[in-house]
């Protein structure tokens, strides 16, 4: 038997699901692993709330209409200075300030 979704799983609680499903749907059994046991122990349930899995992150492109050319002011060099200032601020957060060590006994 063939099967196949028609997007791909995204959260964790879905891929161990799809998993569990499909080695159920192949050997007539669930497998012997940690989802297995959480969905045998408390169900779906079980699977939603304590996934195995790592998340899957989907990127998603979106494309912008690009404003027209100018030889003044370019807004692609605008957004790549806010970028850099903002790592650089943050670089600058991270810094410890030097201890410095005034006075005292000999």
């Amino acid at each position: 038997m063939s099967t196949r979704s028609f997007w791909p799983p995204t959260e964790a609680a879905q891929v161990d699901y799809e998993a569990l499903r499909a080695h159920l749907l192949e050997h007539d059994r669930l497998p012997d692993d940690l989802a297995a046991a959480r969905f045998a122990r408390r169900g779906l349930a079980g699977l939603i709330t304590w996934p195995v899995s790592d998340p899957i992150f989907v990127a998603e492109l979106v494309g912008a209409s690009r404003p027209a050319w100018s030889p003044h002011a370019d807004p692609r060099l605008d957004a790549l200075a806010a970028g850099y200032q903002f790592l650089l601020d943050a670089a600058a957060a991270r810094q410890v300030s030097p201890i410095t060590v005034t006075g005292g006994a000999r």
